[in-house]
């Protein structure tokens, strides 16, 4: 009896080891096949045969990227944007408009018309008079979206908008949406409004999608006027109230053909989140080259506040996210950087970048670019101004100006190159919005718009951070800094 209760131990240790085993190969196999950031591959790895039941099960559950072949399924069809003609840039930036064709695969779309506004002050009133001057469509898509003041006001004009017999369709992330509630999500569905939320479960099983999230910007009107940018939809953008936590940012009003391009994003992602195609000429018109209104004859839908451009900006949607076999967003950034001759310009709330980019800005740096970076002197997340900190020494030893905006917390991303070439949207310059979060940026050639961006981050260059600030750190202030950057994927 005994030497059959061993054999079965024996038996039952022998199936555990081969089955352990086999899980390990297996995670390797899928691992070799389709992970291409080294790193992260040999940890998966490791894990897998340190520990095979643990390892494969984590693995399962946090390594496999799902999103992307839900997403390719949904992607609609893009026959329908205009496949206009790539217009060449003079001198060296010819180069980088060829390199965000290859990496985008998408055209350049000329004659655009941008202005911006600062903060929900100027942009607010603007998407509120656009929504109620919507006639077929309406696509919003926000990270935050508030049931207060404000938010409560394009909630209520959404809703006057659908029951008027337009097309409206809202998309709201589901973690910065609220993720366990969700108040205006609710409050359209129970007024007939066609809401969802993006990649949204409570359930345990579905915590792998936690960490992706929606962070893009987008409003689009009838397909022909689009608004973007960093503002998400709630109180403290409008400094006007004087917020207890008041948040700076930058939108931007876009007309032009490239609203295609925005609308299309909006597009693919409610197939994704909801199953539904939105096709036809209610949110796919043909759309002329604008005519242009100056402030001094502004039109009585949108009001401008600021100065448009002349209308001649060249413009391109630029979308990266997890479903994506490449960084698009951080691929042209890395462009931009290798091709800028004089000056580079980034504002940013959040700044810490992988190896590839702060070796690129050093480079930059190196061979006589001016390359300034402003980042706020307290952001609304601790923990990334400690990993900033971290983060920051090897720029300033190689000649790159970080520089620090003041109060309040300023939450404008752009990027100018050489006074000509902007990126704007909805991208921070951290490892989460380059490798997680699904965002849009739109690529600008606009001298005027360079210029006015330009100087935005010039007027916040506040105080410079200095490479004797950051020796000056006692020892566990700096382990604490170093050891922030490690978390900042998953915040």
């Amino acid at each position: 009896m005994n030497d059959l209760w061993t054999d079965l131990l024996d038996l039952r240790g022998t199936l555990f080891y081969l089955g352990g085993l086999a899980l390990a190969v297996a995670t390797t196999v899928h691992v070799l096949l389709t992970k291409r950031d080294v790193s992260s591959a040999v940890g998966w790895i490791a894990l897998a045969w340190f520990a095979p039941f643990f390892g494969t099960a984590s693995y399962a559950m946090l390594g496999i990227n799902r999103v992307r072949a839900r997403a390719r399924s949904a992607r609609p069809d893009r026959s329908r944007l205009p496949r206009t003609t790539t217009l060449p840039e003079p001198g060296h930036l010819r180069a980088l408009t060829r390199g965000i064709d290859r990496i985008t695969r998408s055209p350049m779309a000329p004659g655009n018309a941008v202005t911006t506004y600062d903060n929900g002050d100027q942009a607010y009133p603007a998407m509120l008079a656009a929504i109620a001057a919507a006639r077929h469509s309406i696509g919003l898509s926000s990270y935050i979206f508030r049931n207060d003041t404000w938010g409560g006001r394009f909630i209520e004009a959404l809703i006057g908008a659908h029951a008027r017999g337009v097309a409206t369709r809202v998309l709201i992330d589901g973690i910065g949406g609220n993720w366990l509630t969700s108040p205006a999500y609710h409050r359209l569905r129970r007024a007939g409004v066609p809401a969802a939320r993006f990649l949204h479960s409570s359930l345990p099983w579905r915590m792998p999608f936690l960490n992706l999230r929606s962070h893009k910007k987008i409003l689009v009107i009838d397909g022909s006027t689009g608004f973007t940018g960093g503002l998400n939809l709630a109180d403290e953008n409008v400094l006007a109230l004087h917020p207890p936590h008041p948040v700076q940012d930058t939108h931007f009003h876009l007309a032009g053909p490239v609203v295609a391009q925005l609308t299309a994003a909006f597009a693919q992602d409610w197939r994704f989140a909801h199953a539904e195609d939105l096709t036809g000429t209610a949110w796919f018109p043909n759309i002329p080259t604008p005519d242009i209104p100056t402030p001094d004859t502004p039109t009585p839908d949108i009001p401008i506040p600021g100065v448009p451009n002349t209308g001649e900006a060249q413009a391109r949607v630029i979308e990266s996210g997890p479903d994506e076999d490449i960084e698009k967003v951080e691929f042209a950034v890395l462009q931009a950087i290798a091709c800028a001759e004089a000056r580079i310009v980034v504002m940013t709330p959040y700044f810490l970048p992988d190896e590839r980019l702060v070796t690129a800005l050093s480079l930059a740096a190196m061979r006589g670019v001016a390359v300034d970076v402003v980042v706020p002197a307290r952001s609304n997340r601790v923990v990334v101004d400690w990993g900033t900190r971290a983060n920051s020494g090897p720029l300033l030893r190689d000649g790159v100006r970080i520089w620090r905006s003041p109060a309040p917390f300023h939450h404008t991303k752009l990027m100018v190159v050489d006074d000509d070439w902007c990126l704007i949207g909805s991208a921070n310059w951290d490892m989460r919005s380059f490798r997680l979060n699904f965002e849009l940026c739109v690529e600008v050639h606009d001298r005027t718009l360079a210029q006015t961006l330009a100087a935005l981050a010039s007027a916040n260059q506040s105080a410079e951070m200095t490479e004797a600030e950051l020796a000056a750190r006692s020892l566990p202030i700096r382990l604490r800094d170093a050891a922030s950057r490690l978390l900042l994927p998953y915040l």
